[in-house]
């Protein structure tokens, strides 16, 4: 288990994962900037996060473990994390709350396992509820 590298760039971060990891973390890292273009994107924990009023999702793979964190299931190899997922649809129900209020989930042992389309609209509808937040600020 690596412990997480906080003050490197995510393209360093990315690089020193397993070949597996970052496979998964690459591809998820595409559609994420082309969703979410005025995202922002910065090495937060050890792992890429997206803001832009606020964080909007973050790419975790299991070979980072951060301090509270359990060990990680094999099967679960990188996480994509919506930070509003209490506030989304998630119609489908393919955003995992296990137990937490806010942050939702989903993971990926392959890329075979990334549903490009079911993704982009994840972060379309993250994109449109982070904008809600720019709307509340005073």
């Amino acid at each position: 288990m690596a412990t997480p590298k906080l003050n490197i760039p995510v393209d360093e971060v990315i690089e020193g994962l397993p070949k597996a990891e970052q496979i998964i973390v690459k591809r998820l890292r595409a559609i994420i900037l082309d969703c979410l273009p005025k995202a922002e994107e910065k090495n937060s924990y050890g792992v890429p996060f997206y803001r832009r009023n606020r964080m909007i999702c973050y790419i975790w793979p299991s070979s980072i473990q951060w301090e509270q964190t359990k060990k990680l299931d094999p099967e679960k190899l990188v996480v994509l994390g919506f930070c509003q997922g209490n506030l989304m649809a998630n119609e489908d129900n393919v955003l995992l709350a296990e137990g937490r209020k806010q942050v939702y989930c989903m993971y990926f042992k392959s890329l075979t396992q990334i549903n490009e389309p079911q993704i982009r609209a994840l972060l379309f509808e993250a994109g449109m509820i982070d904008e809600e937040f720019k709307k509340k600020r005073p």
